[in-house]
């Protein structure tokens, strides 16, 4: 489980008295919302009825199906923590491994491989040797693939989801928005 900042600790403690449920159950859904790119998350706590689903935009389901105060403090909770994950650095930052031959050249001082001004990421990760990561308060995306920085401005879309097809090309990557799947082939790129 990721550390989080101190402005992520408050928020946790702030909503958990709020909708009356523990920071356990706060937490569980944040990490839920985050792994889900900022629009989705599924998550599994006896407070929030078992196993349930969220998507921004009005679908929430708790394993106490009928319970519709549970389901309006689920949806609500989800939203406020969506909302806080675009604004607001809520984890601390993982320590990453360095890239041979990099020599941090793409290294913000904050010991990430991104540039610091486009804030926190609401999702990251890699497939084969291309790293990704989303900031949707920013509109942009970024992505390093061997030692060649790219950033996109992602336009509207609210990116929550990422596949690779076969291949070690970066355009493999797709990504899922409210608007369907795409490429970064179509997304404006930006220095």
């Amino acid at each position: 489980m990721q550390n989080l900042t101190p402005a992520g600790e408050q928020a946790m403690q702030f909503l958990a008295q709020r909708y009356a449920v523990s920071t356990d159950a706060v937490r569980t859904l944040l990490d839920a919302v985050h792994r889900g790119g900022g629009t989705m998350a599924q998550f599994s706590h006896p407070e929030l009825g078992g196993s349930g689903q969220w998507m921004s935009g009005g679908m929430t389901m708790v394993g106490d199906m009928f319970n519709h105060r549970l389901q309006g403090i689920v949806a609500g909770l989800c939203a406020e923590l969506s909302s806080l994950l675009s604004t607001t650095q809520v984890y601390l930052p993982l320590p990453t491994p360095s890239h041979a031959g990099v020599g941090g050249t793409f290294a913000s001082n904050s010991g990430n491989w991104w540039p610091q001004e486009l804030g926190w990421p609401s999702s990251s990760g890699s497939q084969n040797d291309t790293r990704y990561a989303i900031f949707p308060s920013t509109r942009r995306l970024a992505l390093l693939s061997g030692q060649v920085l790219k950033i996109y401005d992602t336009l509207d879309h609210q990116i929550g989801g990422v596949q690779q097809q076969q291949g070690g090309y970066a355009g493999t990557l797709s990504f899922t928005s409210q608007r369907g799947t795409f490429t970064v082939d179509s997304l404006p790129r930006v220095n």
